[in-house]
């Protein structure tokens, strides 16, 4: 921790199902940070709301993350573990596998998206601040969480600042994943122009693991499929780095893969931390539209080019796919309620429309122009439809970009909330 932080922690209980206050409960963990020379002065809370879905909110460190240094000169910020991350009960394998049956889990999963974070936000609020409103940073996913914030709970909020994560109010899965692979497609097409060597390295990879049993350290085989989620990492500001240098040591003398190859990839494709990523993906665009039926799945095959003959070999992205529940160990005990969310016809709105072209809470919000996981176009057709909405486009930035950028991003998003800018 950074001795000029000043932390404390927070522990909240709030109801499994806020329409059922008096039922089930589960914790909810906040880490409050400051400036320590400010620690005793009265500042604006400012609420941060982490990517994900099932991103823990991040632990300080020394200049980490980049936007928080910027943040606590004018403010009191508030790291939300969101319910089922970090140490908010969180939602494992092992405390899967504890469900008596599929649909007991599925019912439960379903308290997870964001119109339950957004109530529970609420609660911590009014513990935290009475009846004053606090500012909210919402990065990615967190961003379609303080849509749905505006949606229920305008009230709660003072201003809104946004990163790459605006949602189509209105988007059905099927539109967000034909929008979704040629934008991948391209991504991986610039990673292969800017190290030719790996089209190679992959293809040999590929064919590797297509005629051999290869095992990764936690015992699940290692397929020519599981190899092309490596791609999820591209959209990040130094994605390609990561793949390339993955890459360079994949393998030995012999043409074996190596064990350092082998445990980078379990790691990084196994969902050990975050299996509510993978779990309640589809989930987000649930707006009333029918089932999302497994929709990343199904959109692949109007693209020939991510076929696992195809030349390139492609890499995949933010998609979630069946097989996925039943070949990464971490995943597997919710195979089958994973199957019952994809098949659920009815999921509550998340988000308001008219409520929000009435908007008058102000939002700041910076779309990058090529972000490989949020649809530009999408963000800006929102904005469009959220009142006192200031944009800011740019490609100097992937994803991370309010990282990157180290506190640049955050500070003039507050000027154009603030019309400074």
């Amino acid at each position: 921790m950074n001795p000029a932080y000043a932390t404390v922690d927070h522990v909240f209980t709030v109801p499994l199902d806020h329409a059922a206050p008096h039922g089930p409960t589960i914790q909810i963990f906040a880490r409050e940070v400051t400036d320590a020379p400010q620690a005793g002065r009265q500042l604006p809370w400012l609420l941060y709301l982490q990517g994900g879905p099932g991103g823990k909110s991040p632990r300080p460190s020394a200049g980490s993350p980049g936007w928080l240094p910027q943040a606590l000169k004018t403010h009191r910020v508030l790291l939300l573990d969101q319910r089922g991350t970090g140490r908010s009960t969180p939602v494992t394998a092992r405390a899967a596998s504890r469900f008596a049956s599929p649909a007991r889990l599925a019912d439960h999963l379903g308290h997870f998206r964001a119109d339950s974070i957004v109530a529970d936000a609420e609660l911590i609020r009014r513990q935290l601040c009475g009846d004053e409103p606090w500012e909210i940073l919402g990065q990615s996913y967190g961003g379609f969480i303080t849509l749905t914030y505006l949606s229920q709970a305008p009230e709660g909020l003072r201003a809104c600042y946004v990163t790459g994560g605006l949602p189509g109010l209105s988007a059905t899965a099927d539109e967000v994943y034909a929008r979704t692979y040629p934008r991948v497609r391209d991504r991986v097409l610039d990673f292969y122009a800017r190290y030719p060597d790996d089209t190679a390295r992959l293809r040999e990879i590929a064919r590797l693991l297509a005629a051999t049993d290869v095992r990764l350290p936690d015992g699940d085989r290692l397929t020519p499929h599981r190899l092309r989620t490596l791609g999820l990492g591209l959209g990040m500001g130094d994605g390609f780095e990561r793949i390339h240098w993955l890459l360079d040591e994949s393998l030995d003398e012999e043409g074996k893969l190596t064990d350092t190859f082998l445990h980078q990839v379990m790691t990084l494709t196994g969902f050990t931390d975050n299996p509510l990523f993978a779990v309640m993906q589809e989930t987000l665009y649930g707006q009333g539209a029918g089932p999302s039926g497994w929709a990343a799945s199904r959109a692949m095959a109007t693209f020939p080019e991510f076929a696992e003959d195809a030349d390139p070999l492609l890499l995949t992205g933010e998609m979630i796919y069946p097989w996925m529940f039943r070949e990464i160990k971490g995943l597997r005990p919710f195979a089958a309620a994973a199957d019952l969310l994809a098949e659920r016809p009815h999921w509550p709105r998340l988000y308001d429309p008219r409520r929000l072209a009435a908007n008058r809470v102000p939002l700041a919000a910076l779309v990058y122009h090529d972000d490989m996981y949020v649809d530009s176009g999408l963000s800006l057709r929102t904005a469009r439809e959220v009142g006192a909405t200031r944009v800011w486009i740019t490609n100097e930035w992937e994803h991370d970009g309010v990282t990157a950028s180290g506190g640049c991003a955050l500070s003039r998003l507050m000027d154009l909330a603030a019309g400074r800018a």
